[in-house]
């Protein structure tokens, strides 16, 4: 129902719906649960077709349910939080679970996008091919945090598009 909503309010205004992404614990549901993130991959064919972009966690339960079901998907990474080694994102309640210094939360969004590649909490490393970089706003500093991954995104040669420019239909 929220989808089609918000769709029939952007056309009104002539505007178009280009992506979902689930909030908060609804993304984190969607992450264990591969039926609901299959139902709400559903939900965004029929509501919007295929080319209505999902956003899901790089490499995550959701990103691959929603491939298998045909949807275009947009692989996420974060540049404001800290991942666990099995892709995950680390818990808020976890201390470190936030980047909020715009210098490291820059640097990993640069490292993300140029070399798919990010270090976990842990200590070692992980791979992930994202397509698009969060930052959540109420990350404390979001603004700031925002500004410098933009400008080290763009220094480092990283084009900022919207996705239905890059992000293929299957």
């Amino acid at each position: 129902y929220q989808t089609g909503a918000l769709r029939e309010f952007l056309r009104v205004r002539g505007a178009e719906l280009q992506h979902v992404k689930a909030h908060g614990i609804l993304y984190d549901m969607m992450e264990k649960d591969p039926a609901l993130a299959a139902a709400a991959g559903e939900a965004v064919l029929e509501s919007g077709g295929r080319e209505l972009i999902m956003v899901a966690l790089a490499a995550g339960g959701c990103d691959s349910a929603c491939r298998g079901r045909g949807l275009r998907v947009a692989s996420e990474g974060f540049a404001d939080r800290a991942y666990n080694a099995d892709g995950t994102l680390v818990s808020r309640a976890q201390p470190g679970s936030l980047i909020d210094d715009p210098d490291r939360a820059a640097a990993q969004a640069v490292r993300l996008a140029t070399d798919g590649r990010v270090r976990t909490i842990e200590g070692g490393e992980l791979s992930l091919a994202v397509q698009t970089i969060c930052c959540h706003g109420d990350t404390p500093g979001a603004p700031r945090i925002v500004r410098a991954v933009r400008e080290a995104l763009e220094k480092a040669g990283c084009r900022i598009r919207a996705m239905r420019a890059f992000v293929p239909i299957p």
